[in-house]
């Protein structure tokens, strides 16, 4: 590991410097603590998305064969993919496949992604082979991983950071052999650290909470039976409240919701983690 610094017969400190040529990707078993040091220096000295996912690039890039996908905020509720705009609420990096994304994005307004269904309810963030290897989706449910072979993303990682972002490393290679656990964790950490300085530069989306109605205490209770199976009499003997009123709360919540049914809603409420 080079040195932080370097003492001179004058006794002047020279600061570390990068060298100007880059060092070809590897699998270092401790990462280099003057990487990391440059790596938060720079993002937090950052003053756009472009620059924040930059310094990431580059850190990642250095430890392993990927390059940085992009950040996007984590929509709300599935409805509200459709409102998802590039440059406000997802951020690609320059190495990225401009095409995919539009196709990416247009798909996911009508279907169901089984990655970023993982990353939010994981502790540690899979790779799509990985996640593909769990979950063995079949028929319409592969359509994430067919579009991103198309462009050339062989592999991925995509890390939750504070149910609130998404942030993806991307590889032209089957990253399992090569990703071990510590630099999984220094990964996770890094597109935490990035996610929490893009929100500083860009704000908090004024559109994330605008004109969401409250759902109530009692229609979560609603729904949390309607989950495990109950019909509508037997909800209300638990609750203590009427079969209609059991109905109307259904009604308004799934009207809060976007859900289009009884099961929809209490789907999405699991989904957005309202209800266990």
């Amino acid at each position: 590991m080079m040195p932080m610094t370097d003492m001179h017969k004058s006794r002047v400190v020279v600061p570390f410097r990068a060298p100007a040529t880059r060092a070809p990707a590897t699998t270092p078993s401790t990462p280099s603590t003057p990487l990391l040091n440059r790596f938060t220096a720079h993002v937090s000295r950052a003053k756009t998305a472009a620059a924040i996912l930059d310094g990431l690039d580059e850190f990642a890039s250095r430890l392993l064969p990927v390059n940085v996908l992009g950040v996007g905020r984590m929509p709300q509720r599935t409805a509200d993919w459709r409102s998802i705009e590039l440059g406000k609420d997802v951020f690609l990096h320059r190495s990225a496949p401009v095409e995919w994304w539009n196709e990416y994005a247009a798909k996911a307004a009508r279907g169901y992604d089984p990655g970023i269904m993982m990353a939010k309810t994981s502790l540690v963030a899979y790779t799509w082979t990985e996640t593909m290897q769990a979950l063995e989706p079949i028929g319409i449910d592969r359509w994430p991983y067919d579009l991103a072979l198309k462009y050339g993303i062989r592999d991925a990682l995509t890390c939750c950071i504070g149910q609130r972002w998404l942030v993806a490393y991307w590889s032209r290679q089957v990253l399992c052999d090569l990703l071990t656990q510590p630099l999984r964790i220094l990964l996770i950490a890094a597109a935490g650290f990035a996610a929490s300085r893009l929100e500083q530069v860009i704000g908090d989306d004024p559109k994330r909470f605008r004109n969401q109605p409250r759902i109530t205490p009692r229609e979560l209770a609603v729904l949390r039976l309607v989950s495990l199976g109950m019909a509508s009499n037997d909800i209300g003997k638990q609750l203590g409240i009427g079969e209609e009123t059991v109905r109307s709360h259904l009604k308004k919540v799934q009207a809060k919701l976007g859900a289009r049914n009884r099961a929809h809603a209490a789907a999405e409420a699991i989904r957005q983690q309202l209800i266990p």
